[in-house]
Protein backbone atom coordinates (compact mmCIF):
# COMPACT_ATOMS: atom_id res chain seq x y z
CA UNK A 1 0.00 0.00 0.00
CA UNK A 2 1.26 3.49 -0.87
CA UNK A 3 -0.05 6.48 1.07
CA UNK A 4 0.15 10.10 -0.06
CA UNK A 5 0.14 12.27 3.07
CA UNK A 6 -0.35 16.01 2.79
CA UNK A 7 0.68 18.10 5.76
CA UNK A 8 1.49 21.61 6.97
CA UNK A 9 4.73 22.75 8.62
CA UNK A 10 4.95 25.92 10.70
CA UNK A 11 6.42 27.39 13.86
CA UNK A 12 9.72 26.04 15.15
CA UNK A 13 9.39 22.90 13.00
CA UNK A 14 10.25 25.01 9.96
CA UNK A 15 13.89 24.78 11.06
CA UNK A 16 13.96 21.01 10.50
CA UNK A 17 16.03 19.83 7.57
CA UNK A 18 14.80 17.44 4.90
CA UNK A 19 16.34 14.45 6.66
CA UNK A 20 15.06 15.55 10.08
CA UNK A 21 11.50 15.89 8.76
CA UNK A 22 11.65 12.32 7.45
CA UNK A 23 12.93 11.19 10.84
CA UNK A 24 9.97 12.84 12.59
CA UNK A 25 7.53 10.84 10.47
CA UNK A 26 9.55 7.65 10.76
CA UNK A 27 9.42 7.82 14.55
CA UNK A 28 5.75 8.83 14.55
CA UNK A 29 4.90 5.77 12.43
CA UNK A 30 6.71 3.51 14.89
CA UNK A 31 4.88 4.99 17.88
CA UNK A 32 1.54 4.74 16.02
CA UNK A 33 2.22 1.08 15.13
CA UNK A 34 1.98 1.85 11.41
CA UNK A 35 3.90 -0.85 9.56
CA UNK A 36 6.17 0.93 7.09
CA UNK A 37 7.83 -1.27 4.46
CA UNK A 38 11.63 -1.38 4.54
CA UNK A 39 14.08 -1.79 1.70
CA UNK A 40 16.01 -5.02 1.41
CA UNK A 41 19.73 -5.49 1.76
CA UNK A 42 22.42 -5.08 4.40
CA UNK A 43 21.17 -1.69 5.63
CA UNK A 44 17.35 -1.64 5.21
CA UNK A 45 15.69 1.77 5.25
CA UNK A 46 12.04 2.75 5.69
CA UNK A 47 10.29 3.59 2.44
CA UNK A 48 9.35 7.20 3.16
CA UNK A 49 10.03 10.06 0.75
CA UNK A 50 9.44 13.79 0.45
CA UNK A 51 9.32 14.50 -3.31
CA UNK A 52 9.89 18.24 -2.87
CA UNK A 53 12.54 19.32 -0.34
CA UNK A 54 11.64 22.32 1.79
CA UNK A 55 14.23 24.98 2.53
CA UNK A 56 15.14 25.25 6.21
CA UNK A 57 13.25 28.14 7.81
CA UNK A 58 10.38 28.09 5.31
CA UNK A 59 6.85 27.29 6.47
CA UNK A 60 4.58 25.33 4.16
CA UNK A 61 0.88 24.68 3.63
CA UNK A 62 1.23 21.89 1.09
CA UNK A 63 3.90 19.29 1.89
CA UNK A 64 3.69 15.76 0.51
CA UNK A 65 5.02 12.59 2.12
CA UNK A 66 4.88 9.22 0.36
CA UNK A 67 4.82 6.17 2.64
CA UNK A 68 4.96 2.56 1.49
CA UNK A 69 3.17 0.25 3.94
CA UNK A 70 3.12 -3.48 4.44
CA UNK A 71 0.32 -5.47 2.79
CA UNK A 72 -1.59 -6.30 5.97
CA UNK A 73 -3.82 -3.60 7.52
CA UNK A 74 -1.69 -1.36 9.78
CA UNK A 75 -2.42 -0.16 13.29
CA UNK A 76 -5.12 -2.67 14.21
CA UNK A 77 -7.16 -2.66 11.02
CA UNK A 78 -10.03 -5.14 10.88
CA UNK A 79 -10.69 -7.53 7.98
CA UNK A 80 -13.05 -5.99 5.44
CA UNK A 81 -12.19 -2.44 6.47
CA UNK A 82 -13.04 0.09 3.76
CA UNK A 83 -10.37 2.26 2.17
CA UNK A 84 -11.93 5.47 3.53
CA UNK A 85 -12.08 4.09 7.08
CA UNK A 86 -8.49 2.87 6.86
CA UNK A 87 -7.23 6.27 5.71
CA UNK A 88 -9.18 8.06 8.45
CA UNK A 89 -7.88 5.70 11.12
CA UNK A 90 -4.28 6.03 9.99
CA UNK A 91 -4.62 9.82 9.95
CA UNK A 92 -5.93 9.84 13.53
CA UNK A 93 -3.27 7.56 15.00
CA UNK A 94 -0.42 9.23 13.12
CA UNK A 95 -1.51 12.79 13.91
CA UNK A 96 -1.55 11.95 17.62
CA UNK A 97 2.18 11.18 17.44
CA UNK A 98 3.32 14.29 15.58
CA UNK A 99 4.79 17.34 17.31
CA UNK A 100 3.20 20.77 17.44
CA UNK A 101 3.73 22.62 14.19
CA UNK A 102 3.06 19.61 11.98
CA UNK A 103 -0.58 19.27 10.95
CA UNK A 104 -1.91 16.47 8.77
CA UNK A 105 -4.24 17.75 6.05
CA UNK A 106 -5.20 14.54 4.28
CA UNK A 107 -4.19 10.93 3.67
CA UNK A 108 -5.09 9.09 0.48
CA UNK A 109 -4.13 5.75 -0.99
CA UNK A 110 -2.14 5.89 -4.21
CA UNK A 111 -1.29 3.25 -6.75
CA UNK A 112 1.77 1.24 -5.75
CA UNK A 113 4.57 2.41 -7.99
CA UNK A 114 3.02 5.85 -8.50
CA UNK A 115 5.36 8.82 -8.53
CA UNK A 116 4.68 12.45 -7.71
CA UNK A 117 6.49 15.31 -9.45
CA UNK A 118 6.14 18.95 -8.35
CA UNK A 119 5.49 21.31 -11.26
CA UNK A 120 5.26 24.68 -9.53
CA UNK A 121 5.32 26.24 -6.07
CA UNK A 122 4.10 29.57 -4.74
CA UNK A 123 6.04 31.47 -2.08
CA UNK A 124 4.79 34.36 0.04
CA UNK A 125 7.36 36.86 1.35
CA UNK A 126 5.85 39.23 3.96
CA UNK A 127 7.91 42.42 3.73
CA UNK A 128 8.25 45.02 6.47
CA UNK A 129 6.40 48.27 5.59
CA UNK A 130 9.56 50.38 5.33
CA UNK A 131 10.93 48.07 2.62
CA UNK A 132 7.67 47.58 0.74
CA UNK A 133 8.14 50.67 -1.37
CA UNK A 134 8.50 51.95 -4.92
CA UNK A 135 12.08 50.74 -5.06
CA UNK A 136 10.98 47.17 -4.37
CA UNK A 137 8.21 47.41 -6.96
CA UNK A 138 10.74 48.68 -9.51
CA UNK A 139 13.02 45.76 -8.67
CA UNK A 140 10.17 43.33 -9.29
CA UNK A 141 9.46 44.92 -12.67
CA UNK A 142 13.15 44.83 -13.58
CA UNK A 143 13.41 41.15 -12.68
CA UNK A 144 10.36 40.24 -14.73
CA UNK A 145 11.56 42.30 -17.69
CA UNK A 146 14.93 40.54 -17.73
CA UNK A 147 15.55 37.97 -20.43
CA UNK A 148 18.09 36.15 -18.25
CA UNK A 149 18.96 36.18 -14.56
CA UNK A 150 22.37 34.53 -14.12
CA UNK A 151 23.37 33.53 -10.61
CA UNK A 152 26.35 31.73 -9.08
CA UNK A 153 25.01 28.72 -7.19
CA UNK A 154 27.23 26.87 -4.68
CA UNK A 155 27.47 23.15 -5.42
CA UNK A 156 29.41 21.92 -2.38
CA UNK A 157 28.82 22.08 1.37
CA UNK A 158 31.73 24.46 1.95
CA UNK A 159 30.55 26.98 -0.63
CA UNK A 160 33.85 26.85 -2.47
CA UNK A 161 32.58 25.53 -5.79
CA UNK A 162 29.95 27.23 -7.92
CA UNK A 163 28.08 26.82 -11.16
CA UNK A 164 26.38 29.49 -13.24
CA UNK A 165 22.58 29.15 -13.42
CA UNK A 166 20.06 31.24 -15.33
CA UNK A 167 16.94 31.22 -13.12
CA UNK A 168 14.72 33.45 -15.30
CA UNK A 169 12.92 30.47 -16.83
CA UNK A 170 11.87 29.28 -13.39
CA UNK A 171 10.00 32.49 -12.49
CA UNK A 172 6.38 32.31 -13.64
CA UNK A 173 5.19 35.44 -11.83
CA UNK A 174 6.10 37.89 -9.04
CA UNK A 175 3.38 40.12 -7.60
CA UNK A 176 3.61 42.78 -4.87
CA UNK A 177 0.31 42.82 -2.95
CA UNK A 178 -0.77 43.94 0.54
CA UNK A 179 2.73 44.13 1.96
CA UNK A 180 3.73 40.77 0.49
CA UNK A 181 5.64 39.50 -2.49
CA UNK A 182 3.92 36.49 -4.05
CA UNK A 183 6.18 34.50 -6.35
CA UNK A 184 5.12 31.50 -8.41
CA UNK A 185 8.08 29.38 -9.43
CA UNK A 186 8.20 26.63 -12.01
CA UNK A 187 9.82 23.32 -11.04
CA UNK A 188 11.40 21.26 -13.81
CA UNK A 189 13.63 18.17 -13.95
CA UNK A 190 16.63 20.51 -14.29
CA UNK A 191 15.71 22.39 -11.12
CA UNK A 192 14.05 25.59 -9.92
CA UNK A 193 14.92 28.88 -8.26
CA UNK A 194 15.85 28.63 -4.59
CA UNK A 195 14.32 30.71 -1.82
CA UNK A 196 17.62 32.40 -0.96
CA UNK A 197 18.12 33.20 -4.65
CA UNK A 198 14.64 34.71 -4.83
CA UNK A 199 15.48 37.01 -1.92
CA UNK A 200 18.75 37.98 -3.57
CA UNK A 201 17.05 38.86 -6.85
CA UNK A 202 14.65 41.15 -5.00
CA UNK A 203 17.34 42.79 -2.88
CA UNK A 204 15.84 41.41 0.33
CA UNK A 205 17.05 39.39 3.28
CA UNK A 206 15.24 37.72 6.18
CA UNK A 207 15.69 40.75 8.45
CA UNK A 208 13.42 42.71 6.10
CA UNK A 209 10.52 40.29 6.55
CA UNK A 210 7.76 40.47 9.15
CA UNK A 211 7.34 36.69 9.44
CA UNK A 212 8.75 33.50 7.90
CA UNK A 213 8.56 32.83 4.18
CA UNK A 214 5.68 30.48 3.42
CA UNK A 215 5.16 28.01 0.61
CA UNK A 216 1.42 28.20 0.08
CA UNK A 217 0.77 26.03 -2.92
CA UNK A 218 2.40 23.22 -4.84
CA UNK A 219 1.07 21.85 -8.12
CA UNK A 220 1.71 18.11 -8.36
CA UNK A 221 1.64 15.68 -11.26
CA UNK A 222 1.10 12.01 -10.53
CA UNK A 223 2.25 9.20 -12.79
Amino acid sequence: MLLAIRFRVEGSLRFLSHAETLKVFQRACVRADIRVRYSEGFNPRPKLSLPLPRSVGVESDNELLCVRLERDPPAGGAPGETEANRESRIKDVLEAQLPEGCELLSISQARVGASFQPRSATYVLPVQPEYFNDELRATVERVLASECLPLRRPIDKNGLKFKNVDVRGFLKSIKPADGRIIAECEIRPDGSVRVDELLKLLGLDETMLTSPIRRTNVQWQSN
